[in-house]
């Protein structure tokens, strides 16, 4: 089970986790021992609620297809437990991260002071440049 929060838990049966051969370095074991892990988890088909499903199929992230499956697929460390650790922390993560709202901007004027300072700094520099010009005659 993947506890998401206190009320979320995903059961197993409802995580797909294959064991693959990972890629890259690593000699014999990485040739003959299955160390990677593929995880799949359909959002559609999950029992996580509504607003959940809706936030990470809004996600534009390339590891939600466009099926509405998410493929994580962890390689990092040498041992099977660990890679399957790892994906399911990542999965944890991604889930949560979709639900937490975005506070939303409210547009700012900039107030009347910092104008005129800015202002007065645009002409005081203009004034420099231009007396620059006048030394070079």
């Amino acid at each position: 089970m993947l506890q998401i929060s206190h009320k979320i838990i995903i059961p197993d049966s409802e995580l797909e986790i294959s064991a693959i051969r990972s890629q890259g370095a690593g000699g014999q074991n990485v040739n003959k021992v299955s160390t990677a892990i593929h995880l799949r988890f359909d959002i559609e088909a999950s029992s996580l609620p509504a607003f959940y499903k809706e936030q990470l199929l809004k996600l534009n992230d390339r590891r939600i297809t466009q099926e509405g499956v998410v493929v994580i697929k962890a390689q990092e460390h040498r041992s099977q437990e660990q890679n399957r650790e790892e994906a399911l922390q990542r999965l944890q993560e991604l889930i949560k991260s979709a639900v937490v709202l975005k506070k939303k901007r409210k547009p700012t004027k900039p107030t009347r002071s910092s104008q005129n300072k800015r202002l007065d700094s645009k002409t005081k520099r203009g004034q420099i440049k231009s007396a620059r010009r006048q030394a070079i005659d």
